[in-house]
């Protein structure tokens, strides 16, 4: 079981890191650049939305918006595209994508707009 699991882990991160660098491809459409590169910053970023302390509702958005993203994303770049980094990912094991500077910049700008909205809400609220 351990096994397949390791397995299953390492197939993710292939797949991460051929979805990373089809994003940045010149080839791929710049909404399915936007998509996969939110889709990959959230699936790296130690912050969800909601957080994993929380019973069974924390480890659900990872089981349930990781996916559904990859789906979008993959349904997005152009499947000659998204092979070609596949196989790339494959043969040549590029498996460390490392975070990126736009990526980490997504991410901080995502729950600066989180936050801010939550503050209008309760401003306005009292």
């Amino acid at each position: 079981m351990i096994q397949r699991l390791k397995g299953h882990a390492r197939r993710l991160k292939r797949e991460l890191t051929a979805l990373y660098l089809a994003a940045r491809d010149p080839r791929t459409p710049w909404y399915a650049r936007l998509v996969a590169l939110a889709v990959v910053a959230y699936a790296l970023s130690p912050l969800d939305l909601i957080p994993d302390v929380i019973p069974i509702f924390g480890l659900l958005d990872d089981l349930v918006i990781v996916p559904i993203g990859f789906a979008i994303a993959i349904k997005l770049i152009p499947p000659e595209v998204l092979a070609e980094w596949r196989a790339r990912a494959r043969e040549e094991r590029i498996q460390d994508i490392g975070i990126s500077r736009l990526g980490a910049i997504m991410i901080v700008a995502v729950w600066l707009v989180v936050a801010a909205v939550i503050v209008y809400v309760l401003l306005r609220w009292a």
